[in-house]
């Protein structure tokens, strides 16, 4: 495997992107595709998963759990995002609180 690299200012743009919705994920994926960058990769692997859990939770569990319990874990969901985009603002690969390792290690293929 080829060494990606890190630069931070390089993938800042392609890393704020992914933040924009689920569109802006796949938009950035895309564009991170042909030059990757490590610092890139990283927030895009934390978004998908973010979005993978927005989705399950908007289109599965509120089916069973009801607004309340959903809307409670929209608002945490909200609050990892906020958390991943200061990341990414600072420059930093932070991982979102309690998920954010395993987005990592699930598409570290990224």
């Amino acid at each position: 495997m080829e060494k990606l690299p890190t630069t931070v200012e390089e993938g800042k743009t392609n890393a704020i992107i992914s933040y924009i919705t689920i569109i802006g994920t796949i938009v950035a994926l895309v564009l991170n595709n042909g030059k990757k960058n490590a610092f890139a990769s990283f927030h895009i692997r934390q978004m998908i998963g973010l979005n993978i859990l927005s989705l399950i939770n908007s289109l599965i569990l509120a089916r069973f759990l009801g607004p309340f319990i959903t809307g409670g874990i929209s608002i945490i969901l909200l609050v990892l995002w906020v958390i991943g985009f200061m990341g990414v603002l600072k420059g930093e690969e932070k991982l979102v609180p309690v998920v954010g390792a395993q987005f990592q290690d699930w598409f570290k293929g990224i």
